[in-house]
């Protein structure tokens, strides 16, 4: 068996070269150590059990290179044991309960649209990955084959990899009742960091030259603020504090707000715009539409928060939308796409070659204020971030040195 699995490492890249003799190495001392055959796959407890009695003998990379080894041979094993697998079948009655369910448990806990709709991404593609239909037979084993897949097959990153974990140990925790996440032993995506790409002043006024309307005015506060886009797009009437020279940012990254600085430069940009958008608001309560979206409960708590003045969006929609909630036909914010496609054709005309996309204004946002001299406290809260560690990726892009350091090249 371990022939197979040496012969299956490398084509499968799940493995360096030069690794893979160690591999089959902790894998064979691993069995011979707990004395069964190599064809069977070890529960957690055996595992544990293998790597704290080497750790005794070993470092602490070669303890983590073996715990690599053990997770990589249980997935291969699990793929020998489904070697000729069958043709997934069609969404039976069981897995459209389950649908439901989780549809009704996610809008129970008030999560993101977006959140919903990439859950059902990975619950759709788990099942396809899946070579049985009933849900209710489904284990911990079952995940931790699909997730050592997404690493080892389709090579995707920690982040992708923890994405479809978070999914799917909501749908075993709150729609099937079962928890599972100390049976789970998979191969783990390698975590590569990625320095953000920042764009420089003079870029940032060549891509703003080349951009007009409200979609420049979106592009400006998200730079001058530090927005995400979606903290953009949702902004309302009475987010916009111009006598105190401050924005709120509402249920931003984990429904948290926030405040952070408003641009002067941008004060009659704005007026001009509420000005606008008045005449909008105005058309909509003469024609009976329903209010705007509103989050959590307040549409229950205040039925007509949603048709007054200070719900409205900041950038409303130019036609109306179904809401996939309640299905009324109702006023939305301006659809992402709209501003992001704006942004790409910018960059192009501007004759930007850097990799850039609306998120890199928040990125250049956090580098200008760091190269400034402000403290990076102040920028974790203006930007929102829970972990300050978060925050630190700036230091590696500012081109102030903020080490103080000089190159030995230059004395």
């Amino acid at each position: 068996m371990l022939n197979k699995f040496k012969a299956y490492l490398l084509p499968e890249r799940a493995a360096k070269e030069n690794s893979i003799p160690y591999y089959i190495k902790w894998v064979g001392d691993c069995y011979s150590f707990l004395n069964i055959s190599g064809s069977a796959r070890l529960s957690t407890d055996q595992q544990k059990q293998f790597l704290s009695y080497i750790a005794k003998s070993y470092e602490d990379w070669q303890v983590k290179q073996a715990d690599t080894a053990l997770r990589l041979y249980d997935y291969f094993l699990s793929r020998q044991l489904d070697a000729s697998p069958s043709e997934a079948s069609g969404p039976g009655s069981d897995w459209l309960t389950v649908e439901e369910k989780m549809r009704t448990a996610l809008r129970l806990r008030h999560l993101a649209y977006s959140t919903e709709k990439s859950y059902f991404f990975w619950l759709n593609t788990f099942r396809a990955f899946l070579k049985k239909t009933d849900p209710e037979q489904l284990s911990g084993n079952d995940l931790q084959d699909f997730l050592s897949y997404l690493a080892v097959e389709k090579n995707v990153s920690s982040s992708t990899q923890n994405q479809a974990l978070n999914a799917l140990v909501f749908l075993y925790r709150n729609v099937l009742g079962k928890n599972i996440e100390n049976e789970l032993n998979a191969v783990r995506a390698s975590y590569r960091r990625r320095l953000p790409v920042v764009l420089t002043k003079q870029e940032i006024e060549r891509i703003f030259e080349c951009m007009d309307g409200v979609p420049r005015l979106m592009a400006m506060l998200i730079y001058g603020c530090g927005l995400r886009l979606q903290e953009c797009l949702r902004l309302r009437m009475k987010d916009v504090d111009l006598d105190r020279n401050m924005l709120i940012v509402r249920s931003g990254k984990g429904d948290k707000d926030r405040r952070t600085v408003l641009p002067e430069s941008l004060k009659e940009e704005l007026v001009r715009l509420s000005a606008e958008v008045k005449s909008v608001y105005e058309k909509d309560r003469k024609e009976n539409i329903s209010g705007v979206w509103l989050p959590d409960a307040l549409e229950k708590k205040y039925p007509n928060a949603g048709r007054e003045w200070a719900w409205f969006w900041l950038f409303p929609s130019k036609s109306l939308s179904v809401d996939p909630y309640t299905s009324l036909v109702r006023r939305h914010h301006v659809h992402p796409a709209t501003l992001q496609k704006t942004f790409y054709d910018a960059l192009r005309k501007a004759g930007i070659a850097k990799q850039a996309s609306v998120h890199t204004l928040r990125h250049s946002f956090a580098t200008r204020l760091l190269e400034n001299g402000y403290d990076i406290r102040t920028i974790q809260e203006l930007l929102g971030h829970a972990n300050l560690q978060t925050t630190m990726i700036y230091t590696h892009v500012a081109t102030k040195n903020v080490l103080g350091v000089k190159s030995p090249l230059d004395t």
